[in-house]
């Protein structure tokens, strides 16, 4: 109701303006000189917000119908944000005399308003009961080193905090009205201004907000201050030079290895940049720990490669060497002899890291839950109470009338129920046919490698003896796996560039009521497509190549054209890590590029444009301007980014033990670039508030219990560890096999079937030019029963043997896994005890107080009372000759 009551301001319909005298404008100030000012020219007046127009009297091509309709609502809207209380003051900029820039400043009586309206909690009493456990015995010095020095920057002081109420001011801890509300807090207040005043009314339908003005080209820039230079402090001594602080112990290359100063970024930059770097940094400390848990593994399995059975009896002359397997493809592709895959079978020795990277991934997730109730507690948003507001574009559009159910009143809504039906059914297929045209194009690349394979097993082999230095690593196989990936990685870059401004466009159509709505749809059609995009040729490799390709007399053919890929002989694990490295570390090249050589450039091209060592003399605001705007979705890409690594790590695990060593070394660098662009190349962004990561928590939880299902599906299906155990422990001695004690020696000869060459149909064949000589049996990757068998070409006893073990190893893996996640789970609380406490004796302390504070007013209030009645009664009783 206070709000309603604050926007009954005079809102002047533009056709019924006679001229600019209806509106109350700002006045025009010439620039004090001082280039790190941060106030009105008075030198008292801090300045909270700044707009930026240009002056259509002064543009060289002038359209007076556009520009007088522009400048009117512009007054109209100046104008209003006087009527609201704000105070305005207007400067031309030095470097260009066109461009205006309008510094608004809220004062106290308007701050304190909305601060009541917004619930904004405010310091009672200085606080002692969060004091912070500092390190302990052998470790200090440790923490000390990674810490941030508190010399440099002062721990905050801590306070009891309350939503801020007018009527109760002195209860407040107010030693100095300029600094109880911070300038984050400032600009926050007076963005929520700017974002509700209107401009225009046509029809009984407002149109009010910066964001509408600004992207309708009214106003150019919209923007709070940074309150110093990066690199250097500010000349100001009142100004607490944060900016600068930031740069130097927190996006510095040198302050790499030292924790975030998380207590300060939240001040700056507000809760919800503050929380997204502190999960960041959360996220980091778990990589650590699984980065040494792949690494560990890799190393094992590669010291160990030369020691392996089977990748010997590969690599062995009179094994591997006189084992001639079948052509992987019709006519052109050659006869050819194991042992040219001796380099890829070493590789596929790996120590899988599924199990104990998904039980890492689950403390992160319930650990990161206690951390970030701490940071609600610490940042003072345990009971955040913010109303949110419907966006500016979904009230535009309010032009039906509806009853509203509950209060039995006229409302307006964007359109019927119909009507919603209609756009939501829309979104969705657009949606859907964006996964379609990702499908079609793993299809694509599905037939490239089909068609790509015969070229290059036609081509590369020269020396079958598998002893050439480039053939002893560039097979057909891998030749084709490498550049499918890298084209698969192109391919992802421009669907994904293309289909961001498809999403946007489509959740603009879909209209959300709130912020909060909108964010939450975009992710999810963001989250959707990424998923498929980056993913799907992941999942081809793991869960279907190789798995349909019958045998060599009746192969399996794609669209009755293409015969389907074959795996190695090693299987297709090594491929599958191909196409995950190509892919982490293309994106994570290609992030950085985005984020900070593009920003870097822009702003040295705006450097060039200016007059050289004009940054002397600009003012702050000016100075602010030329930096690059952050973009309406803030944090969205960022956190996007991060999600979609966080599925490669974890879903994919089992097949590239280095992934997290690859991530972890990625968001080392991250936090920095991010520190480096929000610090040097962008505006500062609006404080917002936040309590938590919004929707990305329950997409990871999502992601932790899918990835449980894949890695152990590629344990059993892509990798051969289930058939080597189940040669080991059956078919290596009788009464399957002829060794005498368990061993894997003979497993290469157990698994690989044999083929009658006269058995091949025509189109099948080999290439008849092969240099192998006559011979009349091949082998290929299957258990089957052999040639001349009454089952011949039917799987065999280990076939089913294996496939038993497999799916035992899946059933009982995932119920081992999620047993221990859901104990895990349960075991750790989301709120630690002592967090509880001091959540519970905060609440009952702030109670008390303003109850005790309330009685004292009462009681000095029915004391002044007593007294007056006690006064009056003497008066009258009193006799009337006295």
């Amino acid at each position: 109701l206070v709000l309603e009551n604050l926007g009954q301001t005079i809102v002047p319909d533009l056709g019924s303006l006679e001229s600019q005298h209806d509106f109350r404008t700002p006045e025009f100030e010439e620039f004090n000189g001082k280039p790190d000012s941060l106030f009105f020219n008075d030198g008292r007046r801090r300045i909270d917000f700044v707009l930026v127009y240009e002056d259509e009297s002064r543009k060289e091509t002038n359209k007076k119908g556009t520009n007088e309709k522009q400048r009117r609502k512009r007054q109209a809207y100046e104008s209003n944000l006087i009527c609201h209380g704000l105070q305005l003051e207007a400067t031309r900029s030095v470097l260009d005399d066109k461009l205006v820039f309008v510094k608004v400043h809220a004062p106290w009586e308007v701050l304190c308003t909305y601060a009541e309206i917004m619930h904004i909690k405010l310091p009672l009493k200085p606080n002692d009961l969060k004091n912070r456990s500092s390190a302990f015995g052998t470790l200090n010095w440790f923490t000390k080193v990674l810490s941030v020095d508190e010399s440099i920057i002062k721990p905050e002081q801590e306070f009891f905090t309350a939503p801020f109420e007018k009527n109760r001011m002195n209860d407040f801890y107010i030693v100095d009205r300029d600094a109880f509300f911070n300038p984050a807090t400032r600009s926050r207040i007076v963005y929520f201004i700017l974002s509700r005043v209107k401009y225009q009314v046509i029809n009984n339908v407002s149109k009010f907000g910066i964001n509408r003005l600004v992207n309708s080209g009214i106003y150019k820039a919209a923007f709070p201050l940074h309150d110093c230079k990066f690199r250097r402090q500010s000349e100001d001594p009142s100004c607490p030079n944060e900016r600068y602080l930031l740069y130097r112990e927190w996006a510095h290359p040198r302050s790499i290895y030292k924790k975030q100063p998380l207590d300060l970024i939240r001040k700056y930059y507000g809760e919800k940049i503050g929380i997204y770097f502190a999960w960041l940094g959360y996220y980091t400390q778990m990589l650590l720990l699984a980065a040494v848990v792949g690494v560990a593994c890799f190393l094992y399995g590669y010291l160990n490669q030369d020691n392996c059975t089977w990748s010997k009896e590969v690599c062995h002359p009179d094994i591997g060497g006189k084992i001639i397997m079948c052509p992987q493809c019709d006519r052109l592709c050659p006869f050819w002899k194991l042992n040219i895959t001796c380099e890829s079978s070493k590789s596929s020795l790996k120590i899988h890291t599924s199990s104990s990277v998904s039980l890492l991934v689950t403390l992160f997730l319930e650990f990161w839950k206690r951390r970030q109730a701490e940071l609600e507690y610490e940042w003072d948003t345990v009971e955040l109470q913010q109303e949110e507001q419907a966006r500016p574009e979904y009230e535009a559009r309010c032009t039906h009338v509806v009853i509203n159910e509950i209060t039995q009143e006229e409302e307006r809504i964007p359109f019927t129920a119909w009507g919603k039906c209609i756009r939501i059914t829309l979104c969705a297929s657009a949606v859907f046919f964006w996964i379609l045209l990702i499908i079609a194009s793993v299809i694509g690349i599905i037939v490239y490698r089909l068609s790509v394979f015969i070229v290059f097993s036609a081509k590369l082999p020269k020396n079958i003896n598998g002893t050439d230095p480039i053939q002893k690593y560039l097979t057909p196989q891998t030749a084709t796996s490498i550049t499918a990936s890298i084209i698969s990685f192109i391919i992802i870059m421009i669907l994904n560039t293309i289909y961001e401004k498809v999403a946007i466009m489509i959740t603009n159509f879909e209209l959300p009521r709130t912020q909060t709505d909108y964010e939450n749809s975009l992710t999810m059609k963001m989250f959707l497509f990424q998923f498929v995009n980056y993913y799907s040729s992941c999942f081809y490799i793991a869960f279907f190549k190789g798995k349909f390709v019958g045998y060599p007399g009746d192969p399996v053919y794609w669209l009755g054209k293409y015969r389907n890929e074959e795996c190695d002989p090693g299987g297709c694990l090594l491929e599958l890590t191909t196409q995950l490295t190509i892919i982490m570390g293309g994106k994570a090249i290609w992030n950085n590029i985005q984020e900070v050589l593009l920003p870097w450039i822009m702003n040295l091209i705006g450097r060039f444009h200016r007059v050289s060592g004009s940054e002397k003399i600009t003012p702050r605001w000016e100075q602010d301007y030329h930096l690059q705007p952050m973009g309406k979705l803030g944090l969205f890409y960022e956190y996007l980014e991060m999600i979609i690594q966080f599925g490669f790590v974890t879903l994919f695990v089992a097949s590239f033990p280095l992934a997290p060593l690859l991530a972890l070394v990625n968001n080392i660098l991250e936090i920095r670039v991010d520190a480096w662009k929000l610090t040097t190349q962008f505006r500062r962004l609006v404080p917002e508030k936040a309590q938590d990561i919004g929707a990305w928590q329950p997409i990871m939880q999502g992601i932790a219990i899918l990835a449980v299902v894949t890695n152990a599906m590629i344990i059993a299906f892509t990798s051969d560890m289930i058939p080597r155990l189940v040669y080991y422990w059956s078919f290596s001695v009788p009464p399957y096999g002829d060794h005498t004690s368990y061993t894997m020696e003979g497993y290469i000869n157990n698994t690989l079937s044999i083929f009658k060459v006269a058995d091949f149909k025509n189109k099948s064949k080999g290439n008849p030019y092969s240099d192998l000589g006559n011979h009349t049996t091949c082998r290929y990757r299957d258990f089957r029963y052999p040639p001349g068998h009454p089952q011949e070409y039917k799987h065999n006893i280990y076939y089913w043997h294996v496939i038993a073990a497999k799916l035992a190893f899946i059933i009982v893996m995932e119920h081992v896994i999620y047993s221990v996640k859901f104990f895990i789970s349960y075991a750790i609380p989301d709120v630690s005890k002592r967090t509880k406490s001091k959540i519970q004796r905060e609440k009952y302390l702030t109670q008390k107080l303003l109850h005790e504070n309330h009685l004292k007013d009462m009681t000095k209030n029915m004391g002044v009372i007593a007294e007056r009645m006690i006064e009056a009664v003497d008066n009258n009783l009193r006799p009337k000759s006295e």
